[in-house]
């Protein structure tokens, strides 16, 4: 697993969404944007569409433009139910999990 696959990428956003959402916090995209995430921001568009496909995110759309890449426009963005059941009860997050933790011991900053 590397720092930057789906599911390590998914998990940290939606930890993040979820901490927000015990604390009573609006989430800010500085935190879990592209750029927070170190990645490219189609690679972020497309997980972010699929995450709010899948139900686990909402307050996103994904405005379609001719002969330009799609993009993605935040409203106000939360986890939901089942995003948080997907938290706790995937192992591939699981896994993105035990990986951050090893990671963290090994990679300055992250």
């Amino acid at each position: 697993m590397a720092r930057n696959d789906y599911f390590v990428i998914a998990y940290r956003i939606l930890e993040y969404l979820y901490e927000c959402f015990k604390a009573g916090e609006k989430p800010e995209v500085e935190m879990y944007g592209p750029q927070a995430m170190e990645i490219n921001n189609a690679y972020w568009v497309s997980l972010m569409e699929s995450l709010s496909d899948e139900g686990y995110i909402k307050g996103i759309c994904f405005p379609k433009t001719l002969g330009a890449g799609n993009g993605a426009k935040v409203l106000d963005l939360k986890i939901t139910q089942k995003g948080i059941e997907f938290l706790q009860e995937d192992s591939n997050i699981e896994k993105a999990k035990a990986f951050l933790k090893n990671a963290k011991e090994t990679i300055p900053g992250l």
